[in-house]
């Protein structure tokens, strides 16, 4: 059965999407099956993986109401072992419209249930919110992943979000557990950032991961042309971070390198 991995903080700006798609990117990458589950209205990561938005296709939302299975709205990627749920702005109306709903944090996890032993890697890109359509992804989830900065005020936010999870273990998802937080668009060369590290090594102990993401001028560009950082330039910084950040995550699970897409 699939891992299921949500992408979440919700302070914007923080590489939460470029890390969803990166991610899950490497791990497909890895030759192991992979599903980016897109989650935000804002459908970043079904534009970062080249497809326009299209209100006629079957997407998160839908799977939200009941108006679709979950492999009805599967879409293939460029990478071979890569699947995605695309997103759309409808989604927002998700919020509202899942209010009265009997169950309305468990429609994620009951539709990706149907599909979870297709894939042994599922990955949620979270909206920078912890509304409801956050409230299913967490639920859903065996555990969080957090993206975040190297800055002071980043603290108080993840410091947020670990209360809400904290929460949501008692009522929804006692399994839930921290992945890790993996600092990104980290620039050594300042001596803020050093600080900030040091802080959270203090913080989160062994749950900060080793990887950091650098801030590279590749990485930012991959998403226009619909592409993950590892298919526009493998061997940019940043495509290299999330590949390491990739077996870093699957661990004891690697058997093997990643091979370079370039080369196939």
């Amino acid at each position: 059965m699939g891992r299921v991995i949500a992408v979440a903080n919700q302070k914007g700006g923080v590489g939460k999407t470029t890390t969803a798609i990166n991610l899950a990117a490497s791990f497909a990458a890895a030759e192991v099956k992979s599903l980016l589950v897109d989650c935000d209205p804002q459908a970043n990561s079904t534009g970062g993986l080249g497809f326009p938005r299209d209100p006629d296709r079957f997407s998160t939302y839908h799977l939200l109401l009941g108006e679709a299975k979950a492999e009805q709205a599967i879409l293939a990627t460029e990478l071979e072992e890569l699947r995605l749920i695309p997103s759309h702005k409808n989604l927002i109306g998700a919020n509202l419209e899942l209010v009265s709903v009997e169950g309305r944090e468990f429609r994620l996890r009951n539709a990706l249930e149907f599909i979870r032993n297709q894939f042994d890697f599922i990955v949620l890109d979270c909206p920078p919110a912890l509304d409801l359509l956050t409230l299913n992804a967490l639920v859903a989830a065996d555990s969080v992943l957090v993206p975040m900065q190297a800055e002071y005020f980043a603290l108080e936010g993840v410091s947020e979000l670990l209360d809400t999870i904290d929460r949501l273990r008692q009522s929804f998802n006692t399994a839930l557990r921290i992945e890790g937080v993996v600092l990104t668009m980290y620039d050594d060369r300042t001596i803020l950032s050093q600080q900030v590290t040091q802080e959270l090594k203090k913080h989160f102990g062994e749950k900060l991961l080793q990887t950091i993401i650098p801030r590279n001028v590749r990485l930012a560009e991959a998403p226009s042309f619909g592409k993950p950082a590892l298919l526009y330039d493998v061997r940019s910084r940043g495509a290299e971070s999330y590949i390491r950040l990739a077996k870093e995550l699957m661990g004891s699970q690697v058997t093997h390198e990643i091979p370079d897409p370039a080369n196939k």
